[in-house]
């Protein structure tokens, strides 16, 4: 073995130009595909990242235009969502709705204060079971309840963020539960403190939905409605529900049942697969792409073999006159080249998983402002281990094939024709 290395060793050591320009092309090869795997993931980590929180089978309704004359109403009409529209979904579907609760948000932002120390946010109402589909994580306190929706009670649930602003940036959030802060010209008390996702750097502040609609006096008015469903599991049933649903909304709101936009439904049953759908197809043609690449390397190994086959000819043909046998130079070839494959495919590994930690650094988590909404735009750019070891060994397999050609070229010389090749 020790021979086998020294043997190889003189081969790249008497063309070192061409070896070290052949073992970049593989390294360039491995890394390429390394860091293309890593920022797909960072792409596809960011957007599964913004459906994260709520469950996949909910689904959320929201007002819209009508765009169908129908009994005596003009098109163009706008449709309200209201706490009566909960009610009717659950009671038209009670076999596939599970819970359900409407949000409003105020129209304009408010000046949340405590002492010195204040910030600017919107209010959002929400209720109890808010909490239920969102599955929002409480750090401190407690979420709204169903007395705090009953009695209309001023109580806020804070986020950790905004918890923060009001303590000037002190981290002992909890002191801030049963406090009493400042919103506007009225006084709310603190309940609670969530943790938030701080991609979108927005504070995020909750109060009873039934306090939120007096106080603006919004009446029964919710931006939107979210409720969970159960018993859709594919695809056509749940498009076939949300058609069921959109018609039974569009009569009571006095719009026609064939009315397409009169309300908005997302389905997030539907989105996320459709997200698998494109997460699969992105990943398949990164690793194409990554492939390729590294084929363009391998084609360089085979090259160099060739090269050196027919530079190496004569000294071939004293191997089998002095007693070589065939398979021993076909194995002095394809080690030489599975060690220059394995060699520089290792440094092009190392340094792609290095520049995907680059990434995760100084790229990822940092929101980008796209249409004045901040969007995280990368989220964990990395490769596993088991992925690079496993292009790793995919790239030597292919050198092992690329060494081939060449070893069974050179076993095939004869030795009367080699000695006599210059």
């Amino acid at each position: 073995m020790r021979d086998l290395f020294t043997e190889i060793w003189e081969s790249v050591r008497r063309s070192k130009l061409r070896s070290c320009l052949t073992g970049f092309s593989v390294a360039w090869g491995i890394f390429m595909l390394i860091v293309l795997l890593g920022a797909g993931n960072g792409l596809m980590n960011a957007n599964l990242n913004s459906f994260s929180g709520a469950a996949v089978n909910t689904m959320t309704i929201y007002p819209g235009n009508t765009t169908i004359p129908y009994n005596g109403y003009d098109a163009n009409r706008w449709i309200r969502i209201e706490n009566e529209d909960g009610l009717v979904i659950k009671e038209n579907f009670p076999e596939i709705v599970q819970e359900l609760s409407p949000r409003l948000t105020s129209s304009s932002s408010s000046v949340i204060s405590l002492g010195k120390y204040s910030f600017l946010s919107s209010l959002t109402g929400t209720t109890h079971i808010d909490n239920i589909i969102s599955k929002t994580p409480i750090l401190y306190g407690r979420y709204i309840n169903v007395k705090d929706l009953e009695l209309r009670r001023k109580i806020i649930v804070l986020s950790d963020l905004s918890a923060e602003l009001l303590l000037g940036g002190r981290n002992n959030l909890e002191s801030l539960i049963n406090q009493h802060i400042k919103v506007d010209d009225l006084m709310y008390k603190v309940v609670g403190i969530y943790k938030t996702d701080r991609s979108n750097n927005q504070p995020g502040v909750y109060v009873p939905v039934t306090t939120l609609q007096t106080l603006y006096n919004r009446g029964n008015d919710a931006d939107f409605i979210t409720f969970s469903f159960q018993g859709l599991d594919s695809e056509e049933a749940n498009v076939e529900f949300t058609e069921r649903l959109r018609k039974r909304i569009n009569i009571r709101h006095k719009a026609s049942p064939e009315e397409p936009r009169g309300v908005y439904i997302q389905n997030r049953f539907i989105q996320n697969l459709q997200l698998n759908t494109a997460t699969s197809i992105i990943e398949k043609a990164l690793w194409i792409i990554g492939i390729l690449t590294l084929i363009s390397g391998i084609v360089g190994v085979s090259n160099i073999m060739l090269i050196t086959v027919k530079e190496r000819t004569h000294e071939f043909g004293i191997r089998k006159a002095i007693g070589a046998k065939p398979r021993n130079i076909s194995a002095l070839i394809i080690s030489e080249s599975v060690v220059i494959t394995s060699f520089f495919g290792y440094v092009g590994m190392v340094l792609g998983m290095f520049a995907c930690e680059l990434l995760d650094k100084f790229v990822a988590g940092r929101p980008m402002m796209v249409m004045g909404e901040a969007i995280t735009m990368f989220q964990d750019p990395t490769v596993g281990l088991d992925v690079a070891l496993q292009a790793t060994l995919l790239l030597i397999i292919a050198g092992t094939l690329a060494g081939w050609i060449p070893a069974h070229k050179a076993a095939k010389v004869r030795p009367i024709e080699a000695l006599r090749a210059s």
